[in-house]
C-alpha cells in the first residue's frame, strides 16, 4: 500500500511519542500487517533517535496542552463534529511535536558550536627567532609576543666591536626600507612593536647591524646585517 501524508504524520508522532495510547495501539497493530507503515515509522525512528538521545525530554508547562484543549472545546461546542475535533486534537499533538524536534535541533546547534570552539586549534602567539651568522653561532635571542605586541631581545654570545653598538632591524617588502627596533645593550631588553601589523611581524627578517654607538645617524642601516633570523612559534 501507498503511505499518505496522514499515515506519516501518525507515524513521526508514534516516533516522537506524542499518540495517545489508544492511537499509538492503533498504528502499531496496523505496522504489524503493513511492511509500507513499518518502514516510515523505522524511518522516522532512526531520523529522531540522535535528537532525543542528545537532549532530555522537553516538557512544557503542565497548563499549557490543558488551555489548549479547553479553547478547542469552547470554540466547537455544539457545532463541529466529533472528526474535526479529532483532527484540531491532531494538530495540536503535531505542533507540539514541531515544538519538541525544534527544540531539540536547536540545543544541538548550541552544543555543536560549544565542542568547535573548545577544540579549536589556537593560533600561535609567541614567537622566537635566534639571530647568528651561522648554525653554529648564535648570537641574539629575539622573544616576540603578538598579543601585547611586545618583544625583547638578549645576547647568546655576541659582544659589540669597542666604540660599536649593535641595532636590530625588521626587514619586509611591505615596510619598504627596514625599521629599526633600536639599539641593543648588553643585557636583556626589551620594548614595543607598536602599531605593526601581526602578519608582517610573523613573516619579517630580523637583522643586526653594526653601527655608531647611538645607533645609525641616518634612520637606516649603516652596513650590511651581520646576523639575521626569522620567527618560529613556540607557543598557543
Amino acid at each position: 500500500m501507498t503511505v499518505g501524508p496522514d499515515d506519516d504524520l501518525a507515524a513521526a508522532e508514534f516516533a516522537l511519542g506524542t499518540l495517545d495510547p489508544g492511537e499509538r495501539a492503533a498504528l502499531a497493530a496496523r505496522s504489524a500487517r503493513e511492511s509500507d507503515l513499518a518502514e516510515v515509522i523505522g524511518g522516522w525512528e532512526r531520523l529522531l533517535a540522535p535528537l532525543s538521545e542528545a537532549v532530555p525530554d522537553v516538557e512544557p508547562p503542565p497548563d499549557v496542552f490543558p488551555a489548549i484543549a479547553a479553547r478547542i472545546r469552547r470554540g466547537a461546542a455544539g457545532t463541529a463534529p466529533a472528526a474535526d475535533l479529532s483532527l484540531l486534537r491532531r494538530r495540536v499533538a503535531a505542533w507540539r511535536a514541531l515544538a519538541i524536534a525544534a527544540s531539540v535541533v536547536a540545543a544541538l546547534l548550541a552544543v555543536g558550536f560549544g565542542w568547535r570552539e573548545a577544540t579549536r586549534v589556537a593560533t600561535p602567539r609567541q614567537y622566537v627567532a635566534i639571530l647568528q651568522k651561522d648554525p653554529a653561532s648564535p648570537a641574539f635571542e629575539l622573544t616576540v609576543d603578538l598579543d601585547r605586541q611586545e618583544f625583547s631581545i638578549r645576547p647568546v654570545a655576541a659582544e659589540a666591536p669597542a666604540g660599536k653598538a649593535y641595532e636590530l632591524w625588521m626587514i619586509d617588502a611591505r615596510l619598504g626600507a627596514p625599521k629599526s627596533l633600536g639599539v641593543i645593550g648588553g643585557g636583556r631588553r626589551g620594548a614595543t612593536l607598536g602599531t605593526y601589523d601581526s602578519a608582517i611581524v610573523q613573516g619579517a627578517t630580523f637583522a643586526v647591524t653594526v653601527e655608531p654607538p647611538g645607533g645609525s645617524p641616518t634612520g637606516q642601516p649603516s652596513g650590511p646585517p651581520v646576523f639575521v633570523g626569522k620567527l618560529v612559534p613556540v607557543g598557543p
